[in-house]
């Protein structure tokens, strides 16, 4: 059995590094087809580097405010091992034809998403969804009337039915540029490179 398979250490909550809840209001979200995704070579919950098939792949970038953004990993036991059902929520302020093709694209195609946690210890800052499987569009919802969202769009992308992921989401660590060690700061800017 794998190294990454067996329990290896312990933790405790420490006052320097409080665990804080939440994600950033930015999503990158890209399509399955689109990247070819390098794992690290001994854990595959690390993903090491993120490489565009094509010239015309890229990471298109959502970005909110207030807490408008959600990210949720479940486990469930099945015959085979635990899989993992995984949920992103956000929010499209506006109603243009452009995010009704964005919209319609993402419920027909899969597609990947990167979000950043407000948690900022260890190596899951950045975090990948739909590594395996990808994710689709599984409810879109605009309500005119709703103040809260002024008539935008509240959408949630989850895996396609009866595919779950055979991990919880992958961490997303990228060297800087001119090699050196992966860190928050050098993964955000290696996403920022690809949008």
């Amino acid at each position: 059995m794998p190294d990454y398979n067996k329990i290896a250490a312990g933790f405790a909550l420490g006052a320097a590094s409080p665990v804080t809840s939440g994600i950033e209001d930015v999503i990158y979200i890209f399509n399955e087809s689109d990247f070819n995704i390098s794992y690290n070579s001994t854990n595959p919950l690390l993903v090491e580097g993120l490489t565009p098939v094509a010239a015309g792949g890229k990471l298109y970038k959502f970005e909110g405010t207030n807490n408008s953004f959600n990210a949720v990993s479940k486990m469930a036991k099945t015959a085979v091992g635990p899989r993992y059902t995984e949920e992103v929520d956000f929010n499209l302020a506006g109603n243009s034809t452009d995010i009704k093709k964005q919209i319609q694209a993402m419920g027909y195609g899969r597609v990947k998403a990167i979000i950043v946690n407000n948690y900022k210890s260890g190596d899951s800052t950045v975090e990948l969804f739909g590594a395996a499987n990808g994710l689709i569009m599984s409810e879109a919802e605009r309500n005119a009337s709703d103040e809260g969202m002024e008539g935008g769009y509240k959408l949630k992308l989850t895996n396609p039915d009866k595919l779950r992921e055979p991990y919880p989401p992958r961490s997303v660590v990228l060297a800087p540029e001119g090699g050196g060690t992966a860190s928050p700061t050098s993964t955000l800017i290696g996403l920022e490179k690809l949008v």
